[in-house]
């Protein structure tokens, strides 16, 4: 029946349903911005004649792009590098697990907001306090998916190999690891988009480049055109980060993929 055609779910009817909602928001937005000045909400022409401008600033729009997608990579690998090996311990020790995660949860409880700034004096304005930030932002979604993924294991799966005489090296990478893998990508796509939101918190806290410090600046010269580019520079370096995950999940696990 769909021979011809689309398939329902299909990558093209997807991308057709986001181009007809793109171009609603479009429309709307179009629309509302002649009801109101340029400070308050500026129009898409108005944006892409801002955009061109800064663009024309010889790479400076590229140079603040570059440095809070650095800041989010760097961010989320230290993040993640902690977090799924601790998810494995916390998930095979009880009595570790019990130790530590009312800590973990006590530091996540604890708004990254109001953590920034404290982070921003302990270890400067530069590089390695966005990077942090952005870690402790990625830790907690990627621990959890870990430790739920691996308790989630089948145990008889588990016994069944080791009475085939396997090992718990090969029970783990033969079973663990296969079994949690669609848990633990969940973790690691929430934690790889929610990097860049500890980025830009990091810069809102003190910086001098990055997507967070354009908003902060154009924030205070009521410069609304040049906030609209960096939130929307930010919403396409999220979606990026998020198609990178999912196309990894396919190549890992591609049992799972969907035609």
């Amino acid at each position: 029946m769909f021979k011809d055609g689309f398939r329902p779910g299909s990558a093209g009817e997807r991308l057709i349903t986001l181009f007809g909602i793109a171009l609603v928001v479009f429309l709307i937005w179009a629309g509302l911005s002649t009801l109101y000045p340029v400070y308050i909400l500026p129009s898409p022409g108005e944006v892409v004649r801002r955009a061109r401008e800064l663009f024309g600033q010889s790479g400076l729009f590229a140079l603040h792009f570059r440095t809070t997608l650095v800041e989010a990579l760097l961010g989320f690998g230290l993040g993640a590098g902690v977090a799924l090996p601790l998810s494995y311990l916390l998930a095979r020790h009880p009595r570790l697990d019990r130790l530590l995660t009312p800590m973990v949860v006590a530091i996540q409880a604890i708004p990254i907001v109001a953590l920034a700034p404290l982070l921003v004096i302990w270890f400067g304005f530069g590089l390695t306090s966005k990077i942090l930030i952005a870690a402790l932002t990625a830790f907690f979604p990627v621990l959890t998916n870990g430790v739920v993924g691996l308790r989630e294991t089948d145990p008889r799966l588990k016994e069944l190999l080791g009475i085939m005489g396997a090992g718990k090296r090969q029970i783990f990478f033969k079973v663990e690891i296969p079994s949690a893998l669609p848990v633990i990508f969940g973790g690691l796509r929430m934690g790889l988009t929610l990097s860049v939101i500890g980025a830009v918190v990091g810069e809102f806290s003190g910086a001098g480049q990055g997507l967070g410090y354009l908003v902060y600046f154009a924030r205070g010269t009521f410069d609304t055109p040049l906030i609209f580019i960096a939130l929307l520079a930010l919403a396409v370096l999220g979606v990026g980060f998020y198609l990178i995950i999912s196309w990894l999940e396919a190549v890992v696990m591609p049992w799972q993929r969907k035609d």
